[in-house]
């Protein structure tokens, strides 16, 4: 493997957190006052020390050997103001962490067509429902890198939803989802925001799991979104999932197996109740969703399969070693 010079923007703290295991040269730009994209290392980071920030500035003078963009502003906007022309013919990827919007099936993508990008999708469903056009695609699915010793131990009898600005979100997210099922079963909420919501507030990632062990499930409301990270970083430390049977998430968890997985939220309050009612099964459960996670989403695998992809990107013309 040869090591390659990196610049990425930071634009989701725990999946940059996973990518950059994979030890090659990172640069965050920055910005004063942070603004998207442009936050660094943040606060407290618990990034591997060769991950640096560099002003957006003086990115131009950087020898990369590869971009990589993960928003329609990265592509569209930022690439033109802080790479250099060298730089801007430079090997690319566009890294889509969403399922497409405003439209689950006629929605184009920002790099649909464009031959210079390598466009990796982290879900199946995600790859299937984007328009891609002519764009080689492939699919890299998700892993998390969190501390490995922390273990579910689901003592108390509730659940928890992980989620930023879930009340912003609204319909998307599953906020009114959430406002009814917690008048039936006892749940919170941790994330940006919540405590406006009578929930937990942010806690930084580094101490995230440790305290969301504790709660007898994690309940994803998510009507339409990506595989939340939340769902997998639950599964690794051995906790069962409560979720809507949508997107990517019937093909992960497993009725009675990892959890429960259903379109009606009538059910998903019973099966909630059910494991606030049988701590026991709660655990095997959660035993079963660590084992996936570990076999599916491991960092291991993850790893191997970025390191791959980088390099082809890197030493190949951009999605001449891409599946369609």
């Amino acid at each position: 493997m040869q090591k390659l010079t990196i610049l990425i923007w930071h634009i989701h703290g725990a999946y940059l957190t996973a990518i950059t295991q994979t030890e090659h040269n990172w640069y965050l730009p920055t910005k004063p006052g942070g603004p998207e994209g442009y936050v660094g290392r943040g606060v407290d980071s618990s990034l591997p020390d060769y991950v640096r920030e560099i002003p957006a500035e003086d990115v131009r003078h950087l020898d990369l050997d590869l971009i990589i963009f993960q928003t329609p502003q990265n592509y569209q906007t930022d690439q033109f103001e802080i790479l250099s022309p060298r730089q801007l013919r430079l090997p690319k990827i566009y890294l889509e962490h969403n399922a497409p919007e405003p439209h689950p099936t006629h929605s184009r993508h920002p790099v649909a067509d464009d031959p210079e990008v390598a466009l990796v999708h982290v879900t199946h469903y995600n790859r299937l429902m984007w328009d891609n056009g002519q764009t080689p695609t492939t699919v890299i699915e998700h892993s998390v890198a969190i501390d490995p010793t922390i273990r579910y131990s689901g003592q108390r009898p509730e659940g928890i939803v992980v989620i930023n600005e879930m009340q912003r979100r609204g319909r998307m997210a599953g906020f009114d989802i959430f406002e009814d099922v917690r008048q039936h079963v006892p749940v919170t909420v941790v994330g940006m925001k919540s405590q406006d919501i009578g929930g937990l507030g942010e806690i930084h990632y580094r101490y995230l799991h440790r305290r969301v062990a504790d709660y007898r499930f994690l309940f994803s409301p998510m009507r339409y979104s990506s595989l939340p990270l939340a769902v997998i970083e639950a599964m690794t430390i051995g906790m069962p999932i409560v979720a809507l049977a949508t997107t990517e998430l019937p093909t992960v968890i497993e009725n009675k197996v990892h959890g429960f997985v259903s379109c009606d939220p009538a059910e998903l309050v019973e099966q909630m109740n059910w494991l606030i009612e049988n701590p026991a099964e709660a655990r095997r459960m959660g035993e079963k969703a660590r084992q996936l996670a570990l076999s599916r989403f491991g960092l291991e695998r993850f790893v191997q399969d970025w390191n791959r992809l980088l390099n082809a990107v890197a030493l190949r013309p951009a999605g001449s070693m891409l599946r369609r």
